[in-house]
């Protein structure tokens, strides 16, 4: 190989290089974002997520869901209205959260920054396939809403969460409770479980345990 030719494939190697994308490992968090001036049914519970838990950013997380990669297989497990606790090829997500006018909404992936127990995570996720999906947002009661399955699945060596419990809130930003949640807990016969501990997609996308990954899902 003379001079010229060794520095040409060292140049092709070095750009093949920088245009890499990552790639979905075992472990990973993804995150369902909604542009804060979506069109929403007013309706609905992702109306009602957004009204509740938005903070002034330009996206407004709704859903959070775990990756299991196997081999060029991947694998989701997340707690949904439709599926509750379910693990399910990421293909069913991709057209349970495509949006009325056929588009995606941003799908953001987070990774540990340590995740060298990542597998281990999602084995405790698999636990609580067949729960049915936590509509009334409690703790400890047989069901599980999306962040709630992350939050008692990544656990420490000690077992305890990784990711922090928060008061919850279901008001929107003038203090008034979106129709979605009344018309809900009215229907359930509970009483609005505003301020019990709890966690939500909006905070836990903003944990200091994770790190955004260039991932396109999509493709």
């Amino acid at each position: 190989m003379n001079k010229f030719t060794f520095i040409l494939t060292i140049f092709f190697l070095s750009f093949a290089s920088c245009d890499r994308k990552e790639t979905l490992k075992t472990g990973d968090l993804i995150f369902v974002g909604i542009p804060e001036d979506y069109d929403a049914d007013p309706d609905s519970m992702c109306s009602a997520i957004t009204a509740s838990t938005a903070d002034g950013s330009a996206l407004n997380y709704i859903h959070v869901a775990i990756a299991e990669v196997e081999g060029d297989k991947t694998w989701i497990i997340d707690a949904t209205l439709k599926h509750g606790v379910d693990r399910y090829p990421l293909d069913t997500f991709l057209t349970d959260f495509t949006l009325k006018d056929g588009t995606y909404p941003v799908f953001e992936v987070m990774r540990l920054k340590d995740g060298s127990k990542a597998e281990a995570f999602v084995n405790n996720a698999k636990i609580y396939i067949g729960q049915p999906y936590d509509c009334a947002f409690l703790p400890d009661n047989g069901a599980a809403y999306c962040t709630e399955l992350v939050h008692d699945s990544y656990l420490s060596p000690e077992g305890t969460p990784l990711f922090d419990n928060a008061p919850m809130n279901f008001l929107d930003a003038e203090g008034n409770l979106p129709i979605y949640w009344e018309k809900l807990f009215a229907k359930m016969g509970y009483r609005v479980p505003q301020g019990v501990p709890g966690t939500n997609p909006q905070a836990m996308r903003n944990s200091n345990l994770l790190i955004p990954v260039d991932v396109d899902i999509t493709r």
